[in-house]
């Protein structure tokens, strides 16, 4: 047989990636990352843009990633966006056992003998109920609050997400105190516009822990909902001393601070 006779056979026999069925092709995609998906096969084709926004293909990443749950199919109204936020949660607020030292955090106030760290549990202290957790900051008989800014655009949460989306922002934070000593707690959190301005804030009273106390870790929570469109920073601070002013290191104990961005799952 002619050369030429086989490779026209052999061209028509051919197929492209294009011809395979819808199912296949979301099996294939759906294996990608979500920012190729996006940014480069929504712009392959008409047929590869339709697929890449298909309904079927983000449940099949989350499914694929474990962030799929039985019945919530009908809470998901853009599974898309669901599996973004699952992709990108985790904890902003950075170095908060204490592990790097004072990294990543401002030391706003650092009065009487400045914070410290301390392994856990402490002197008079107690162990704190995640065993991943080996460190704690301690405060002194002066003010002692610290911070940290959370850039929510440089954390991978874009300005049309937050304004459209309102992710539910989930802020913990863990304190005690030590058995022979009172001392004071507080937790100011801000949402934050563009030009900085408090758009939502949460700031519970003061928690004062009289001196013999059973010492144990208590978390703080709060999640904020519903909040303003134009949250673009989040500013974390939290601290406080000791109610009976003895030199050292006898205030309140923090450790295990988070921020979480995203669908509770």
């Amino acid at each position: 047989r002619p050369p030429t006779a086989c490779h026209g056979r052999c061209r028509s026999a051919m197929t492209t990636i294009c011809d395979l069925p819808e199912e296949v092709l979301v099996e294939l995609l759906s294996l990608l990352p979500a920012r190729d998906l996006t940014c480069a096969c929504r712009l392959v084709c008409t047929q590869w843009r339709y697929v890449v926004d298909l309904t079927t293909l983000w449940k099949r990443k989350c499914q694929r990633e474990g962030f799929y749950v039985p019945n919530l199919d009908r809470n998901i109204s853009d599974w898309k966006i669901f599996y973004m936020l699952c992709n990108l949660k985790r904890n902003l607020i950075k170095n908060p056992c204490a592990e790097e030292n004072f990294q990543h955090w401002k030391l706003d106030k650092n009065d009487g003998n400045k914070w410290k760290i301390e392994d856990l549990p402490g002197a008079n202290g107690k162990a704190i109920p995640d065993p991943k957790v080996h460190k704690y900051f301690v405060t002194s008989y002066g003010p002692c609050f610290k911070s940290q800014l959370i850039s929510l655009q440089k954390e991978g949460y874009w300005n049309q997400l937050m304004d459209e989306k309102r992710p539910e922002i989930v802020v913990k934070d863990w304190y005690a105190a030590r058995f022979d000593c009172g001392c004071r707690y507080e937790l100011t959190v801000r949402l934050l516009s563009e030009d900085y301005i408090v758009l939502e804030e949460f700031c519970p009273e003061p928690v004062v822990i009289e001196q013999w106390s059973d010492a144990v870790w208590r978390e703080m929570s709060h999640t904020f909902q519903n909040y303003p469109a134009g949250v673009r920073y989040i500013w974390f601070q939290h601290g406080g001393q000791d109610t009976q002013y003895w030199a050292g290191w006898y205030g309140i104990r923090v450790t295990n601070s988070s921020i979480t961005v995203g669908p509770l799952t």
